[in-house]
C-alpha cells in the first residue's frame, strides 16, 4: 500500500528523510502504473518519433544515475559510464531500435538496482549537502536539492507518457 504523507524517512537525516520519502513515493507510484505489463505494452509504439515505456523506464533509471554522478562526485560520466547510458538518457531512434524485446522484470531490476544507489548515497549524506551548490557549463547555477528534486520531476512527466501510451496501446 502506498503511504500518502510525506515524512522523513528513517535513517536518513530529515530534509533527505523528506527527500527520500517523495522520491519512494514517486517510484511507488510509478512501479504500481506498470505493474503486470506485457511485451506489447512494454514495446508499443504509436509512430515513428514517440518513446516505448521500456524505453522511458530505462530513462528514469539512467537520469537517476546521472544525478547520483553529479551531485556525489561532481563530475561528467565517464566514457564507460555514457556508453551503457547514452541510448536510454537520449531516447530516440536508436532507444526505439534497441530497448525493445525484454520483460518487465528486466526494466524492474534496473529501477531498483538505480534506486538502491542512491538510498547507499543520500544514508551517507546530511542536510546541508541538499544545499551544496555548482554550476553547468553554461554558469547556470544549481544544487543538489534542485537534482534531485528533477529526478522525480523527470519520472513523474514521463509516467504521465506511459499513462498515454497505455490508453493508447488499449484501442
Amino acid at each position: 500500500m502506498i503511504d500518502y504523507r510525506i515524512i522523513s524517512a528513517v535513517p536518513f537525516t530529515e530534509k533527505i528523510g523528506e527527500l527520500v520519502s517523495m522520491l519512494e513515493y514517486t517510484r511507488n507510484v510509478t512501479l504500481n502504473e506498470i505493474s503486470g505489463l506485457t511485451q506489447n505494452e512494454l514495446d508499443y509504439l504509436p509512430d515513428d518519433s514517440s518513446n516505448t515505456i521500456a524505453a522511458l523506464l530505462l530513462h528514469m533509471a539512467s537520469i537517476e544515475f546521472v544525478h547520483q554522478v553529479i551531485s556525489n562526485e561532481k563530475r561528467d560520466l565517464t566514457t564507460a559510464e555514457y556508453k551503457k547510458w547514452k541510448v536510454p538518457l537520449e531516447l530516440g531512434d536508436e532507444a526505439r531500435a534497441t530497448i525493445k524485446n525484454r520483460p518487465l522484470e528486466y526494466y524492474l531490476v534496473q529501477l531498483q538496482e538505480t534506486r538502491n544507489s542512491t538510498l547507499s548515497l543520500l544514508k551517507s549524506k546530511q542536510d546541508s549537502w541538499l544545499l551544496e551548490e555548482s554550476q553547468w557549463e553554461n554558469g547556470g547555477s544549481f544544487n543538489n536539492h534542485y537534482l534531485w528534486f528533477h529526478v522525480m520531476e523527470d519520472e513523474i512527466s514521463h509516467r504521465g507518457q506511459i499513462r498515454t501510451l497505455l490508453r493508447n496501446s488499449k484501442r
